[in-house]
C-alpha cells in the first residue's frame, strides 16, 4: 500500500474533453511520471472524492501517460469504476499531492480534506491573478487568493516552481498575516518532446509564439510589430507561427487574426499542435519570441532552449534565474527592440542569433530527474 495520493481530477477531465495539455498539465504528468508507481490516484466527482485502488490507479495514470490517453481511459473507465465499487481502503494514504490550483478555493475541497488524514502537499505555480489582475478572467484574483490562503493554512508543504515565485509568495503571506509552511523550490524542466522532423514546416524563415492567446502573453504587441514587417518587405517579411488555443479577453488579437489583410499569408494560427508537431515547428524556427508581461517560470522557453532554438524574450527576472543571459531579452513594450532583434534574426547569417546559440553552450537546464528527487527528499521530511 502506498502513503501518497495525487489529484489528477484536472487531468482526467481535459483528457476525456480532448484538451491538449497546457503547462500546468505537463507537470501534473511529469509527476506521474516519475511517482505515480508509488502512488494512488484521488478523482473528484460531483463533491465526493473517489480513491482508487492502487492496481487501478496504475491503469490510469498509464493511460494519461499514453500516445492516445482518451482511448486508453475511455476503454477503461467501466473496469476502472467496478473496481471501486467493490475496493475497501485498508490503510489512508498519509501525503496528498496536488499540482494544480483547481478547486482548492471552494468550501467542499476544505471540508473534504479536514475530514482526511493527509498531510496535503500544493505545487505553486504562480501569483499572477493577485499581482497582475489586468491579464486574468474578472474574479480571478479573488478566487486565488482563496486558494493561496487555503493551501497556505491546510499545507504541511508547498512546492514551488523558482525563486521569484517563493519570494512573491512569502511576501503576500506577510501581507495577509498567514503562515507559511515549509516551501520547497524545485525549478521545471522542457518537456522532453519526440525528435523533430528533418523537413522544414516551411521553405520561409519563420518564428514562433507559443501558448494560449491571452493579454498576458502579449500577442497583441508582437502582431503591430508584425504589421510594420509587412509593411516593409512585403513578400519577404518573416512569417509568424502562433501555436496554441485562443483564450479568453483576446478580442482585439482575433480580429487581426481574422480579418488584418495586411497578415493574411504572413501570420500562420495553429490551434491544435501535438508534441511532435510542436518539436518539428520549434526546432526549425528563427527564434522562440516570449514577450510576456508576467510568468510564474515560463516553460515554453526552456522548451525551445532544450531544442538548441533561439529565444527573445521579455526582460523577467525569472527567466534570467535558469537561462541566464542565454536569450536576448526586451522589455516587453520595447517595440524597436522588439524590431532590430526579429530584423538581425531573419537573416540567414544573424550575428545576434550565432551569438546566442553559441551562448547556449553554457546553458545546464534542470530535468524532471534532479526535480522528482528534490520533490521525494521533501516529501519524506513531511512523511517523517
Amino acid at each position: 500500500m502506498t502513503d501518497r495520493v495525487m489529484d489528477i481530477t484536472r487531468l482526467l477531465y481535459r483528457t476525456l474533453t480532448n484538451r491538449l495539455p497546457t503547462g500546468v498539465d505537463r507537470v501534473a504528468l511529469e509527476y506521474l511520471r516519475y511517482g505515480g508507481q508509488q502512488a494512488q490516484a484521488l478523482v473528484r466527482l460531483g463533491g465526493h472524492w473517489l480513491l482508487l485502488p492502487h492496481h487501478h490507479s496504475q491503469v490510469l495514470f498509464a493511460g494519461l501517460l499514453s500516445t492516445d490517453p482518451a482511448h486508453i481511459i475511455r476503454s477503461n473507465l467501466w473496469r476502472l469504476a467496478t473496481g471501486l465499487a467493490t475496493w475497501k481502503q485498508k490503510k489512508a494514504p498519509l501525503i496528498l499531492l496536488k499540482t494544480d490550483h483547481g478547486d482548492v478555493n471552494n468550501s467542499n475541497y476544505v471540508q473534504q480534506l479536514q475530514n482526511r488524514p493527509w498531510r496535503a502537499v500544493f505545487f505553486i505555480h504562480d501569483l499572477i491573478p493577485i499581482s497582475h489582475p489586468e491579464y486574468c478572467r474578472p474574479q480571478e484574483g479573488e478566487k486565488h487568493h482563496r486558494r493561496l490562503q487555503n493551501m497556505l493554512a491546510l499545507g504541511s508543504g508547498v512546492i514551488v516552481n523558482s525563486e521569484a515565485t517563493r519570494h512573491a509568495l512569502h511576501h503576500y503571506a506577510h501581507q495577509q498575516g498567514w503562515r507559511l509552511p515549509p516551501c520547497l523550490v524545485a525549478p521545471l524542466a522542457p518537456a522532453q518532446l519526440p525528435p523533430a522532423a528533418p523537413g522544414r514546416p516551411l521553405a520561409h524563415r519563420y518564428f514562433v509564439m507559443l501558448g494560449t492567446i491571452e493579454p498576458r502573453k502579449n500577442h497583441l504587441f508582437i502582431l503591430q510589430l508584425w504589421r510594420n514587417l509587412v509593411e516593409k518587405y512585403g513578400e519577404d517579411a518573416p512569417q509568424l507561427v502562433i501555436i496554441g488555443r485562443r483564450g479568453w479577453e483576446c478580442e482585439q488579437v482575433v480580429d487581426l487574426l481574422d480579418r488584418s489583410p495586411a497578415l493574411a499569408g504572413r501570420v500562420i494560427e495553429i490551434q491544435k499542435c501535438d508534441d511532435g508537431q510542436l518539436a518539428t515547428w520549434l526546432f526549425h524556427a528563427q527564434a522562440l519570441l516570449f514577450p510576456t508581461f508576467s510568468e510564474g517560470f515560463g516553460l515554453p522557453m526552456y522548451e525551445a532552449l532544450a531544442l538548441g532554438v533561439p529565444v527573445i524574450a521579455s526582460n523577467l527576472a525569472v527567466f534570467r534565474e535558469t537561462a541566464g543571459a542565454v536569450p536576448d531579452y526586451r522589455h516587453p513594450l520595447d517595440g524597436p527592440g522588439w524590431l532590430e532583434l526579429i530584423q538581425d534574426y531573419h537573416h540567414g547569417h544573424s550575428p545576434a542569433r550565432q551569438a546566442q546559440i553559441q551562448r547556449m553552450q553554457t546553458l545546464h537546464l534542470p530535468t524532471w530527474a534532479n526535480h522528482w528527487q528534490s520533490v521525494e527528499n521533501f516529501l519524506s521530511e513531511i512523511h517523517g
